[in-house]
């Protein structure tokens, strides 16, 4: 793999590598590290991984990319560091680059399941009453966005979802994030994390799960894992996370981590996962 720095504005195509791009790698109330959200990048397809309530800043901050940019998101669960720039995107293609730049709408992958709760619980009050559709009715999420479904692969032990985007392979697995009485992601609510062209592991946020890390730990190459500098009844703790073996942490990088990062002992793990740079699997 190779690390180099992103040079403005970061082409949302390449020679047909994977790559990622973190828009920003820190928690829901990080000042300085913008929110966890990313882009994955291979041939000419992109896929954008959340975009939360930094994300109209971070991506032109950490990318040189403006809203108009984005072509497809897909939304892992409904925390604000996470959908909270959801909104803006939204609004901004349909009344400002779709009417002047004659750009299409975004595609967004997500299931049906999720796209109830997405639209009715989070995104419907900001987006259904600008103005009425063609049919005269109040908008929906499909009058802003050409909805993707990926296949359902199974529901127990953990939701598996699975998807072919443009020569992008994802596998969306269930995590346990919340509410903290959850005892298992089956019983959670909905929050993805990804397993991408069956090489790098993202873990979303969830809680330390000893039994996904061994689930994909020998199948990746890379491994991308949140990480809480304090006990976290719904992220997993570094000091958790210390516990793992050799062979997982010497492929870890850090996400999702707060701002006192630089007092962190993370010997034996990749170091910490930066904004602004690319991530190339070659």
């Amino acid at each position: 793999m190779k690390i180099v720095p992103v040079e403005k504005p970061l082409r949302l195509t390449n020679d047909g590598a994977l790559e990622i791009v973190f828009l920003g790698v820190g928690g829901a109330f990080s000042q300085t590290l913008f929110n966890t959200n990313f882009l994955i990048i291979k041939g000419d397809a992109h896929l954008l991984v959340d975009f939360g309530t930094t994300g109209p800043f971070s991506l032109p901050a950490s990318t040189g990319l403006t809203l108009s940019d984005i072509g497809a998101i897909l939304p892992t669960h409904s925390h604000c560091d996470h959908i909270g720039g959801i909104e803006s995107l939204a609004l901004w293609n349909r009344y400002v680059a779709i009417p002047q730049f004659g750009k299409k709408k975004i595609s967004m992958i997500i299931s049906k399941e999720y796209e109830d709760i997405l639209w009715n619980q989070s995104l419907r009050g900001g987006m259904e009453q600008n103005e009425y559709s063609s049919e005269g009715k109040p908008l929906a999420m499909h009058d802003f966005f050409d909805i993707i479904r990926p296949t359902w692969l199974e529901r127990e032990p953990r939701l598996l979802l699975d998807i072919d985007w443009q020569g992008i392979h994802v596998e969306l697995f269930g995590t346990n994030h919340v509410p903290e009485q959850a005892s298992s992601a089956s019983s959670a609510f909905i929050t993805h994390g990804l397993h991408i062209d069956g090489r790098v592991f993202f873990s979303g946020d969830t809680k330390f799960d000893m039994e996904l890390l061994e689930k994909y730990a020998d199948r990746s190459e890379y491994m991308f894992h949140d990480a809480s500098f304090f006990p976290n009844p719904v992220h997993a703790s570094l000091e958790e996370l210390r516990t793992l073996p050799a062979s997982m942490k010497e492929k870890m990088f850090l996400v999702h981590y707060g701002e006192s990062h630089a007092e962190q002992n993370v010997e034996g793990f990749c170091g910490f996962a930066q904004k602004g740079m690319r991530y190339i699997f070659d």
